[in-house]
């Protein structure tokens, strides 16, 4: 079986060869008249499935195998045809699976290995056909939908691509690797591909596609927006055409300026005070007398007495340090010298110190926050404690424990 179809494929890449430049037309053209043509080349074309007619009324097309292998060779920008069909390559995937599982555990080799190969082609053509889905989307936007003339066209192409890409993401979330290594158990073989090889390509579609989704919105903005103005113009020229005589007039002049011209806060000059102007005499006098008068009592002169000034040298002083802050230094210290965890209220049984367990606890709390950064990633401080029974969301420290971090 396999040296017929190595001769017939063969046979169909000779054809390829022969009728290149027929072919090359069909592919160019959509279609291809047969006036003028070999009538015996064109049924051999058919027989081998390379031309088909849609109806008896039409035109010889290529086949979409032919047209596909053609677009993926040449790098095609007309290509749009992304296969969004993750369902049917999931459940052939599985059903593989279990055919290869059952010719193991039925000890027939050659069926296994057929299945495995089998399966082998299916997982790398779906990884394949992903990357080829994402390639040729990020070719339409590089190019922001080149291969159609109108504006309205790239909006819709846009369209189209968003839903292909939901439809992808969508397709791509039916895959659960729980069920798959579930299937694959503990053969190695399975495992291999449809949880190692499948889980590592989807993760890196599915992060490149929201990238891709980003991308389309963004760029579907930028070309409603240009549409926007594109209308605005076309309607003002479109009025221009149908109203020759039609002459701006000096908006500034009227007494409301059109929205359209009025993209600016009026601007008022500072108000002051036209002393030149007597007919607001009374009202400036008016204003001058509500002002409150300032006035100073002028007192006798008084010499400042002579008092005589010794410049001694100032006596050094010492701030005493807290006693409490000291205990807590002293406690950090032998955290360090001991190299172990410390809770604060055992350290603070054992020394017997004076103070109540809960200043201590703050001082301690205290001094942690209070080290500088560099410091404070040699500690690590661990509250103790437990939620409040009443009030959500309030912690109730009973201990603090102190180690090195």
């Amino acid at each position: 079986m396999s040296s017929n179809l190595h001769h017939a494929g063969v046979k169909l890449f000779k054809q390829l060869a022969r009728h290149a430049d027929l072919v090359m037309d069909a592919y160019l053209a959509g279609s291809i008249s047969e006036d003028g043509r070999d009538p015996v080349v064109m049924e051999k074309l058919t027989q081998s499935g390379i031309l088909w007619r849609p109806d008896p009324e039409s035109e010889l097309r290529l086949k979409r195998s032919i047209r596909a292998l053609l677009e993926e060779s040449l790098s095609d920008e007309r290509n749009r045809q992304i296969d969004a069909n993750v369902g049917s390559s999931l459940a052939t995937i599985k059903t593989l699976a279990n055919h290869y599982k059952e010719a193991r555990e039925h000890t027939d080799y050659g069926a296994a290995e057929a299945y495995l190969a089998d399966l082998s082609e299916h997982v790398y053509s779906f990884t394949d056909s992903l990357r080829y889905s994402i390639r040729v989307l990020w070719s339409r936007i590089n190019n922001e939908f080149g291969y159609v003339g109108s504006l309205t066209a790239k909006i819709r192409e846009n369209e189209l691509a968003q839903s292909q890409v939901s439809e992808l993401l969508n397709g791509l979330e039916l895959f659960q690797f729980s069920e798959l290594a579930e299937i694959a158990g503990d053969i190695r073989e399975l495992r291999r591909l449809l949880v190692t090889t499948l889980q590592e390509s989807l993760s890196d579609c599915t992060q490149e596609l929201s990238v891709v989704q980003g991308r389309l919105l963004e760029l579907l903005g930028r070309f409603r927006q240009i549409r926007g103005r594109t209308r605005l113009l076309k309607g003002w020229l479109l009025y221009n055409n149908l109203h020759p005589d039609y002459r701006p007039v000096d908006h500034v002049a009227h007494n409301k300026v059109p929205q359209l011209f009025n993209r600016a806060e009026g601007l008022l000059k500072p108000a002051a005070v036209d002393v030149r102007n007597t007919t607001q005499e009374a009202e400036l006098l008016a204003l001058v007398s509500k002002v409150k008068s300032i006035s100073r009592s002028v007192l006798p002169h008084q010499p400042l007495e002579s008092s005589a000034v010794s410049l001694e040298q100032a006596e050094d002083f010492d701030i005493p340090d807290n006693p409490l802050k000291l205990a807590v230094e002293e406690y950090f210290c032998q955290v360090i010298d001991t190299g172990r965890s410390q809770s604060a209220l055992s350290y603070h049984q054992q020394q017997q110190l004076p103070w109540d367990t809960e200043s201590w606890l703050y001082q301690v709390i205290g001094e942690y926050d209070g080290l500088s950064e560099e410091h404070r990633r040699y500690f690590e401080l661990e509250p103790q404690g437990e939620p409040h029974p009443d009030f959500s969301g309030n912690f109730i420290i009973r201990d603090v424990e102190l180690w090195l971090a």
